[in-house]
């Protein structure tokens, strides 16, 4: 189906001044979506709209104060998107959080509180986009998940993270199984080491040169170079792409 001349996209997890939920909500905006950008860190989502609203001034924003782990906070994020925006298109699904503990260490609240971020974050998610996407018979989704979900573990995120990350690539695949017959692909990104905070603050050259060590490409990968592979999976060119795994790794996966 052809994209309406008007169009909305929802990104998540922008919360953190140079992650990649940032810079996928710059891209989608050059791209001509208007956007709704949200984070569970609200001041910073605030700023950030004042932000791109002035660096966009033709395009509509909207901020979410939003937990995706919420159900109710989920639900009240739509009802503003479908109130105030025009049509949904895309869903990009970034948010999320990692965790440095081992599992022989790793309490019972703090393993429900990763895998209800990262999880059930992504399908609350999922399932409130799909419902304004259905009506329309068109829509992309891009849920996050790491190469984590391949090696049990990296240097900085530990077993827990890693399961999450691997219940998503099913959420993903079973999304795009469910969903497609109305034309909504669901497609899935397992980042390499990205120059972000997520991985305990912002990488020193140390950190990346380690990084870098097995990856083909010689060095990590860059949010923007990301937010670029978002671009094409919620443009009318991915029509056919759905319940991919895409690994943006510099090659350090190759299968």
């Amino acid at each position: 189906m052809t994209y309406p001349t008007e169009k909305a996209a929802v990104v998540t997890g922008v919360g953190a001044p140079s992650g990649i939920g940032r810079h996928i909500a710059r891209r989608l905006l050059k791209d001509g979506f208007d956007v709704a950008v949200g984070d569970i860190q609200f001041d910073n989502v605030d700023s950030f709209v004042e932000e791109i609203r002035t660096e966009f001034p033709e395009r509509k924003i909207i901020g979410l104060h939003l937990d995706v782990s919420c159900e109710k906070s989920v639900t009240q994020a739509y009802e503003k998107v479908a109130a105030e925006l025009p049509q949904l298109v895309a869903l990009v699904n970034p948010a999320g959080i990692a965790c440095p503990i081992a599992m022989e260490d790793i309490s019972v609240e703090e393993f429900d509180r990763v895998f209800n971020v990262n999880c059930r974050g992504t399908m609350l998610m999922m399932r409130g986009a799909y419902k304004l996407m259905k009506p329309h018979g068109l829509g992309r989704m891009v849920n996050f998940s790491s190469i984590t979900a391949y090696d049990g573990g990296g240097t900085f995120s530990k077993s827990t993270y890693a399961g999450a990350k691997a219940a998503i690539i099913g959420l993903t695949r079973g999304g795009a199984r469910e969903f497609g017959i109305h034309g909504v692909t669901v497609n899935v990104i397992a980042p390499g080491p990205i120059d972000t905070e997520i991985m305990g603050g912002k990488l020193t050259d140390e950190r990346k040169a380690a990084m870098s060590s097995n990856i083909p490409l010689g060095r990590v990968g860059q949010p923007e170079e990301i937010a670029a592979l978002c671009s094409f999976l919620v443009s009318e060119d991915s029509s056919f792409v759905n319940g991919d795994v895409i690994n943006a790794d510099g090659g350090k996966h190759m299968h």
